[in-house]
């Protein structure tokens, strides 16, 4: 299942960058035209068993505040779109939980052996909590189980999809939708 899982990302990867290679040069040029160098913005992440990895963005600020170009690329999620080389690399997965830094899992308390199931596969560019918007770390960590325990790629390919649909459909009505399906997942034993 591992080696079908890396397949299937490193596909997701290849085609991402391949889609997305364009707006990636035109967001790199509108950081260079209004803000300058450096283009990257590099993050130390916790990764798969607890391994530390660097996370890979577009930047979006200067000294602590967004930069022009920066509030529109936080606003669409354009930032992120550097992440498809970390999933080439092998650092992260196309769907998993949300990367963290260690700062974020010592503040919420998840750095016990009874959190270790969040990092029993590899963090996502996108994933339940990260559609829902989930703040709460609580609903956060719940939407995290349910993802680990009900994997299969018919789930992340649905859950790509609905990444996509939130730019075609709204924030608002895929939420919607995802909070019936993890109501699903949850009714159909994942959580348990």
């Amino acid at each position: 299942m591992i080696r079908a899982r890396r397949a299937f990302d490193l596909a997701g990867g290849i085609a991402g960058l391949t889609v997305f290679a364009p707006v990636m040069a035109m967001v790199a040029i509108a950081i260079l035209l209004d803000d300058g160098a450096p283009v990257l913005f590099r993050q130390r992440r916790i990764g798969y068993r607890r391994q530390p990895f660097d996370i890979l963005k577009f930047r979006s600020m200067r000294d602590g505040r967004p930069t022009r170009v920066g509030r529109l690329l936080r606003a669409t999620g354009l930032d992120e779109l550097p992440q498809f080389i970390n999933i080439l690399r092998g650092d992260m997965s196309g769907v998993g939980p949300r990367p963290l830094t260690h700062d974020d899992i010592v503040r919420l308390g998840w750095h016990t052996a009874e959190f270790d199931f969040r990092w029993t596969c590899k963090p996502g560019l996108t994933g339940l909590a990260q559609l829902l918007g989930t703040t709460a770390s609580t609903a956060s960590l719940d939407l995290d189980r349910i993802h680990t325990r009900a994997w299969n790629p018919l789930l992340d390919c649905q859950l790509i999809a609905w990444s996509f649909a939130v730019n075609a459909f709204g924030k608002d009505r895929v939420r919607r939708h995802l909070r019936r399906r993890t109501v699903h997942l949850r009714d159909s034993g994942a959580a348990t």
